[in-house]
């Protein structure tokens, strides 16, 4: 499908459980850039970007998380303009 990049907020309980490293090990087998870092409010950011198709996949995964998450909502944005992402990582907001 081509080239896409989304900002994905993901809420509930996912701060605590190994979510950011679980989605960090995910993000990179499906080969997508970006990042993922805990936000001040609770939730947790994912920026990514790659092919449209795999990024509706990885979404899907998200929705779920690891066993000790529980995902309550996750709210999307996606955009067109690369923001060209070297690999996946985990950020740490100050």
């Amino acid at each position: 499908m081509g080239f896409a990049g989304a900002q994905i907020n993901v809420r509930g309980v996912v701060q605590g459980v190994g979510y950011r490293y679980w989605c960090y090990r995910k993000a990179r087998e499906y080969g997508l850039v970006g990042y993922v870092a805990n936000l001040y409010d609770g939730s947790v950011e994912v920026v990514i970007e790659g092919d449209r198709s795999i990024i509706e996949e990885f979404l899907k995964i998200l929705k779920v998380g690891p066993s000790n998450a529980n995902i309550s909502d996750i709210r999307l944005i996606w955009y067109d303009k690369p923001k060209e992402f070297a690999d996946f990582k985990i950020e740490y907001k100050e």
